[in-house]
């Protein structure tokens, strides 16, 4: 099903750590349209750097979100999230070039080698981050580091 012009649920769905713990992260219809949401965002992004992004995380249920160590209240859990790379760019030039080309979003997470990017259910604040990833867990430092 295309949720957009350059983006299917199955895409924003998939997930090779489900598949492998046989988890069924099918989405329900509310998540659905956040997908939608997400994937017009998505669009917004391929327009401005001009090339196809790849998704490497989207929709989690919840038991697939405990595999993989999301945190508790991610909005990946809600259809609300993507992780994302483009093939021949930088992940840090990625996440500049969203907040330059004024796209709206909840949260931009630059996470060294992918970038997140979340929207939420009602108003959007437009944090940057950066994810340092130690041996005691992440520390998010504010803007693009």
């Amino acid at each position: 099903m295309n949720l957009t012009e350059h983006f299917t649920l199955d895409e924003l769905t998939a997930s090779q750590i489900a598949a492998r713990r046989r988890i069924d992260n099918t989405a329900g219809p509310a998540v659905v349209e956040n997908l939608r949401r997400v994937a017009a965002v998505l669009e917004q992004v391929r327009a401005a750097v001009g090339r196809p992004i790849t998704v490497s995380s989207g929709y989690r249920c919840p038991a697939l979100n405990t595999a993989v160590g999301g945190a508790r209240d991610s909005a990946h859990l809600q259809g609300l999230a993507a992780d994302i790379n483009v093939s021949g760019m930088a992940p840090k030039d990625l996440a500049r070039t969203i907040i330059a080309a004024g796209i709206q979003f909840d949260q931009l997470i630059y996470e060294g080698t992918w970038v997140h990017i979340g929207l939420a259910a009602g108003k959007l604040r437009g944090q940057v981050l950066t994810a340092t990833f130690t041996q005691g867990g992440v520390v998010y430092s504010a803007g693009i580091a």
